[in-house]
């Protein structure tokens, strides 16, 4: 699974910290676990559940959250001098965002729909929960913790800013 998530994934070669993309790669293998699911169902898995047949995956959306985070933060970094933005927490916390959707989430007799478990506990949670049984910093259960409407009205890391509005980029962006 390793290799697969390897491969699906590329943005984890950009974390610095091989002991931290190791942990991110763990909470992938056990949301996948835990969900019940097969590799080959993963690129079907529809990003969200509230755009009707949309075509975007949960894992392009993933990937397109990654990289357009890492592309703000370099541009906060060259324009506004915001240098003390921690990369590694960046990148693992947008590559975690909605890995709790492997939860929330089941197959249902007509494609996807709210697994049980998802009626009771969103995404962020079961991600959080996921990252901290794993030992993954603070900073990264903070950003996954936080990217979604739970942490409206509460402080964000400004890693948990760019990962929040990148997420909510592609999310309005494909809702039109």
């Amino acid at each position: 699974m390793r290799d697969q998530l390897r491969s699906w994934f590329p943005e984890l070669e950009w974390i610095g910290d091989e002991g931290l993309r190791q942990k991110v790669l763990e909470v992938w293998e056990e949301a996948i676990r835990l969900g019940g699911w097969q590799a080959e169902e993963l690129p079907k898995l529809p990003f969200t559940l509230l755009i009707p047949d949309t075509k975007v995956n949960l894992l392009d959306h993933t990937r397109a959250v990654t990289q357009i985070a890492v592309a703000s933060a370099e541009v906060l970094k060259q324009t506004l001098g915001l240098a003390s933005l921690d990369k590694d927490s960046l990148v693992a916390g947008a590559l975690l965002h909605d890995v709790g959707k492997l939860l929330e989430f089941r197959r249902g007799k007509v494609g996807f729909e709210k697994s049980p478990s998802g009626q009771l506990l969103r995404h962020p949670f079961s991600g959080m929960g996921l990252a901290m049984k794993h030992g993954l910093p603070d900073a990264v259960v903070h950003i996954i913790a936080t990217h979604a409407k739970e942490g409206d009205g509460g402080y964000r890391s400004p890693e948990a800013v760019i990962v929040h509005h990148a997420d909510f980029m592609c999310f309005e962006s494909l809702r039109r």
